[in-house]
């Protein structure tokens, strides 16, 4: 098995990669220069390309260079979002404002919104739960959390709420189901009769899709993981309800097929508080970053 590279060495190539010079990269860096000409010699040798193109000009990557620093930016923000979302979860942290977020907003739209919080307040903590939306509407009704993030198509009555997104399902199957290759969309009455991998019940991905199917969906496999869900649905186990950002990688790859469906699959994403709670810093904050991305 072909050993990974280290984060520092990838760090090294993306600032050569910005700067246009390797004694820059050193320097942002705070090593030296020959510490990090010997980093990025070992790097180039343990797989035996040319990354990296010097000349009294400066530092130049070249066409693998330029490649594997593609995929090495993906890698480090991929860091970023686990770096901030382990802050978050921590339990160690005290917990200036504590939220709860449904899966999918929790995965896909929170650490940006996280992330930007950040920048504006260093010093403030976070604590995050995850759970899915019903769960969210409840520890926000009994005070658990002062704020919670839930995807739903309708408003919660008794709760103030805030739109600060939406998002939209999509049902995939592997590219030999035979729903790969339809020519019309399949309707309510196919989709009623077949057997879906599906979230839990409680999950807004499951109300939405029931709401629009009418009835409650047959299922194949349940399950409260995204991963869990698109791995049955590569593997052939049945069409899978998801919510298109999840799968974005795996259709744009080929390896799901999104299937057309004469249901309307769109669902609003939601910050929700109690009515007797007024939005005061950092909650209102929180909530101003995470509609801007809406408006």
């Amino acid at each position: 098995m072909t050993e990974l590279p280290d984060v520092a060495s990838l760090r090294l190539l993306l600032l050569i990669d910005e700067h246009g010079s390797l004694g820059a990269a050193a320097r942002e860096l705070a090593i030296s220069q020959p510490a990090a000409s010997a980093r990025l010699r070992t790097l180039e040798s343990r797989y035996g390309l040319s990354l990296v193109s010097r000349s009294t000009r400066g530092s130049l990557l070249t066409e693998d260079g330029k490649a594997v620093s593609a995929w090495a930016r993906n890698v480090m923000n991929e860091l970023n979002r686990v770096q901030i979302g382990l802050g978050a979860l921590s339990a160690q942290r005290r917990g200036d404002l504590k939220i709860a977020a449904s899966l999918t907003i929790a995965e896909f739209f929170l650490p940006r919104w996280l992330a930007d919080l950040h920048r504006s307040q260093p010093a403030m903590h976070i604590g995050m739960l995850v759970v899915n939306s019903t769960e969210v509407v409840s520890m926000v009704r009994d005070g658990q959390v002062k704020l919670g993030f839930i995807e739903s198509a309708v408003k919660v009555p008794d709760l103030n709420s805030c739109r600060v997104g939406s998002d939209r399902l999509a049902v995939v199957v592997a590219p030999d189901h035979p729903w790969a290759a339809a020519k019309a969309p399949i309707g309510r009455d196919e989709l009623a009769a077949t057997s879906f991998v599906v979230r839990e019940p409680g999950s807004g991905t499951r109300e939405t899709f029931e709401r629009a199917l009418g009835t409650t969906a047959k299922v194949v496999l349940e399950a409260g993981s995204t991963n869990v869900i698109i791995a049955a649905a590569l593997n052939g186990v049945g069409p899978a309800v998801v919510s298109e950002v999840a799968v974005r990688q795996s259709l744009e790859s080929g390896a799901l097929v999104s299937v057309s469906v004469t249901l309307d699959l769109r669902r609003a994403l939601r910050a929700i508080w109690r009515r007797q709670d007024k939005l005061r810093p950092p909650i209102d904050d929180l909530v101003a970053i995470a509609a801007k991305g809406h408006l």
